[in-house]
């Protein structure tokens, strides 16, 4: 079987420090092409693969203010349906835009649809000759069609289990008001723990009023953007990793990441977060910082093996990878 994955172009896939889409589809790329897929794989052309590479764009957008994103997304997509021919199926990880072009791939077409962004968006679904993935059944759009849900997978082995963890806690994400970093602060001070914020700062103006006012060095620490290999070490190295979501989560790689590390979550109870957190298992769901505080002060007798047992099997990218294979051969045939 021969599969085009066309990945996102903002950032290189697999990312060195953000980019969940990218780290998705990078993934999925070393699997396939481990099982003996023949994956071209289009991203920037200075992404990492064991696949065929192929692309237009140099580097993401996100990391060089002289590439324009919207061109250059779109001389991206155009040259990968060009090819589209020499496959016997496109997957598409780059949301809308290929859709809108869709008529012109000449192979079956599957859109992993990385987190539904809302009715705007449904012309170009709807028009879209392919067919499409959710990432949870949460994220599930009442007017589309889906052939499965299939939730992500992530890098076992590039994240150890931690037996002991630790006191503190950890906030891993982007901030920006829907991530709730405010209420970490909060929930990790009435709590009496110290807090590790990480992640790209998405919302400046929030940042620098709801955040920044709080950051000590102490109590509350920043580490900004963590790459691949300080993630592990970090999210090992807590009791807990606050997860006080404010809009409906897709997904949730740094939960997963969390879990498979051995520590638990506090995630509050929206989105896709009562299908990955197994509560009393892998962590607790609650509905505001008062819930929270309560579920830190007993996080500790929850048990970090079975944590990370349970999440290998459900989160584990082998998994992933088999899922997808089953719905390559189903549109395939």
């Amino acid at each position: 079987m021969k599969v085009a994955l066309l990945g996102p172009v903002a950032w290189r896939t697999p990312p060195v420090h953000y980019g969940p889409w990218e780290l998705i589809t990078s993934l999925l790329a070393e699997g396939l092409t481990a099982r003996g897929v023949d994956v071209t794989l289009f991203a920037t052309l200075d992404s990492v693969t064991k696949a065929t590479l192929d692309g237009v764009v140099a580097r993401g957008y996100e990391e060089d203010p002289e590439i324009d994103g919207r061109v250059w997304e779109a001389l991206h997509v155009a040259y990968a349906l060009e090819r589209s021919g020499e496959f016997d199926l496109v997957h598409n990880h780059l949301d809308w835009l290929p859709l809108a072009f869709s008529g012109h791939c000449r192979a079956p077409m599957l859109t992993t649809v990385h987190g539904f962004s809302g009715a705007t968006i449904l012309p170009a679904y709807r028009r879209a000759r392919s067919a499409f993935v959710s990432i949870s059944d949460a994220d599930r759009c009442p007017d589309l069609d889906y052939v499965a849900t299939v939730y992500h997978g992530v890098d076992v082995d590039g994240l150890p289990f931690s037996a002991g963890g630790g006191e503190d806690l950890v906030c891993f994400g982007r901030i920006h008001p829907d991530k709730g970093t405010h209420a970490a602060i909060e929930i990790a001070r009435l709590a009496g723990r110290r807090l590790t914020l990480c992640g790209i700062v998405q919302d400046e103006a929030y940042f620098r009023e709801r955040v920044e006012p709080h950051i000590d060095g102490d109590r509350v620490s920043y580490l900004g953007s963590v790459g691949p290999g300080d993630r592990a070490r970090i999210l090992g190295g807590c009791a807990a990793l606050l997860h006080p979501i404010r809009f409906a989560e897709p997904f949730g790689l740094s939960v997963v990441e969390s879990m498979i590390c051995g520590t638990p979550v506090v995630a509050y109870r929206k989105g896709s977060m009562p299908e990955v957190v197994d509560e009393g298992v892998t962590g607790r769901l609650v509905d505001g910082v008062e819930q929270a505080v309560a579920a830190v002060d007993g996080i500790g007798r929850l048990d970090r093996a079975a944590c990370r047992a349970r999440a290998r099997s459900r989160f584990g990218a082998d998994r992933m990878v088999e899922d997808y294979l089953r719905i390559y051969r189903e549109l395939v045939g």
